[in-house]
């Protein structure tokens, strides 16, 4: 029987800020901004490139540490090693079934719609030239396998330096069970690295504060350089790239909230902020450490977050697979390249493998779109040049649909657990004071609620 809600501990909640003081409206005034900035003086644009890809840089420089002290304070406090393999296997099910659904939509929205009908662009008028030929190059040196050869880093110290998310989560791993196996040795090690969280994460505090001005300078590079004009060419395509997103993340995505007793609508609220960020500086990246936080003060373990949202970035790429089914059938449309029912089918299966571990490489959903075609062949891989010039706009739309789809992920593998306090979740998620970061609820969560409050 569920424990009455009068015995859950009193939660204090701090006084709301003003919504002129809160940080989603200052990146949505400066996305706008850096809009008008870009398409009004489009040399301004392309000059402020650095400003937005400094401010990304600065958020990369942290992803890796507090990816890995993150996963390290979370196995180095369960009880179980157990459940460390527990969860871990559980996040990989569910990541495997998204992706999955994910391509499936993907598939059947461009086949009902077909975007690439009409245009008969010939594959021989097709030229592969600068960062276009650059990601087709690295696309063909991909096997299909090459994920699980890369997880494990030739040096520890290489993956930091290199920002290689999922060979951290590799040594991660590896560093907490070894930490968990030595017993009392290991406890003041848990402890420092508890410790370290919480400075790492006054850092990104201090970051965040720029956050309006990354975005700014990131939407007016955009705009300046690729224009205005570059939003409504092949808007069909890009118009089912956002409406197919919005179909898997309100219906698909929804379904499942729904399942748990949690309101998807709700959620992206919660999580605006960071949707916001990702739709200023085109990386779902730039919000990780926020996601991880926000999460975890919704009463989520820290081992879960710790292991589901890392990993998540790597495997659980739910808008980067939409992409690929419609981009890849769009280029067959386009060049008018037969594609049965069987061969869209393969195409499915190779890109279940090729969709995976590229979550932290710049231009990985072109990459992995050439991964694809490369090892398929019947897809002339020169295609790609036809959507090259709207990936930019296209890849805000990946990023958005994998923050939402991670942030499901993390409340289902919670819930599989028997951990999930679904009313401490409603009650966050009607609030209207974010976490904060910085604070002691941000970095120390609250203890996992007794099991009998999540059992439905």
């Amino acid at each position: 029987m569920a424990a009455p809600a009068s015995s859950l501990p009193p939660q204090t909640e701090p006084a709301a800020r003003p919504w002129y003081r809160q940080l989603y409206f200052w990146v949505l005034t400066a996305i706008a901004t850096g809009i008008m900035t870009g398409w009004l003086w489009p040399s301004v644009g392309v000059a402020l490139e650095p400003v937005g890809t400094t401010f990304v840089a600065a958020i990369k420089m942290l992803i890796t540490p507090i990816v890995f002290l993150t996963i390290v304070a979370g196995i180095g406090g369960v009880d179980s090693l157990g459940r460390v393999g527990r969860v871990g296997l559980k996040s990989l099910a569910y990541f495997q079934a998204g992706t999955l659904v994910a391509l499936l939509v993907g598939l059947i929205a461009v086949n009902l719609f077909q975007p690439g009908a009409g245009v008969h662009a010939h594959p021989g008028d097709l030229h592969l030239t600068g960062d276009a030929a650059r990601y087709v190059k690295d696309g063909k040196g991909q096997s299909w396998w090459h994920f699980l050869t890369d997880l494990v880093p030739t040096s520890a110290v290489g993956a930091f330096a290199e920002g290689n998310i999922l060979q951290v989560i590799f040594f991660a791993v590896l560093f907490g069970i070894a930490l968990k196996a030595v017993g009392p040795i290991g406890e003041p090690i848990v402890d420092g690295v508890t410790r370290l969280s919480a400075v790492v994460f006054k850092i990104l505090h201090y970051i965040m504060l720029a956050a309006p001005v990354g975005a700014f300078g990131a939407m007016a590079f955009t705009i300046g350089k690729y224009g205005v004009s570059t939003l409504t060419s092949l808007g069909q395509l890009i118009a089912l790239s956002y409406g197919t997103s919005a179909f898997f993340v309100i219906v698909i995505l929804g379904s499942v909230t729904a399942f748990l007793k949690v309101n998807i609508f709700r959620l992206l609220r919660y999580l605006r902020e960071e949707l916001l960020l990702v739709l200023g500086t085109s990386s779902s990246e730039s919000a990780l450490p926020r996601l991880m936080t926000k999460l975890e003060g919704l009463g989520i373990r820290r081992d879960i977050v710790g292991l589901t949202v890392p990993t998540g970035y790597s495997f659980n790429l739910d808008g980067s697979s939409i992409y690929l089914s419609l981009a890849a059938v769009y280029i067959a449309q386009a060049t008018d390249t037969p594609l049965s029912i069987g061969r869209q089918l393969g195409l499915l299966a190779v890109m279940i493998l090729t969709s995976k571990g590229s979550g932290g490489i710049t231009g990985a959903g072109f990459i992995a779109l050439a991964a694809t075609l490369s090892t398929v062949g019947t897809v002339p891989a020169a295609g790609i040049m036809l959507i090259f010039g709207i990936d930019k706009f296209m890849s805000e739309c990946r990023a958005l649909t994998n923050l939402a789809g991670n942030s499901v992920a993390t409340l289902v593998v919670a819930r599989w657990e028997r951990v999930l306090d679904v009313t401490r979740v409603n009650e966050m998620l009607r609030s209207k004071t974010p976490v904060a970061l910085g604070t002691p609820e941000a970095t120390e969560p609250a203890p996992a609620p007794p099991a009998t409050l999540t059992k439905a």
